[in-house]
């Protein structure tokens, strides 16, 4: 994947997002996903939304996203509907 990093902190990322995905490989999905350890993020968030809108049988194109900032710890299972995600990195916001 392309990065802007030096060859130590590219080979240390590398291996967190290699860790990630054994993990989810080995136990399956996590309830906490590491949404900037994904190569193409947008796919991740549109199989998300896709998810939902097949549970409740409603078109994908009616869907928005809506976000919650909640408490920093460890959560032992995932949300009834959406992801949890950690990892977000917000530019150019107030």
């Amino acid at each position: 994947y392309p990065s802007l990093k030096p060859l130590g902190s590219y080979v240390n990322d590398l291996i967190a997002r290699l860790k990630f995905l054994q993990e989810w490989y080995d136990n399956g999905a996590p309830p906490v996903f590491w949404v900037s350890g994904f190569f193409f993020t947008q796919a991740f968030l549109t199989g998300s939304k896709q998810n939902y809108a097949r549970k409740y049988t409603i078109p994908i194109d009616l869907l928005t996203f809506d976000f919650e900032v909640l408490d920093d710890k460890n959560y032992d299972t995932p949300p009834e509907d959406g992801v949890y995600v950690n990892g977000l990195f917000m530019e150019g916001s107030r």
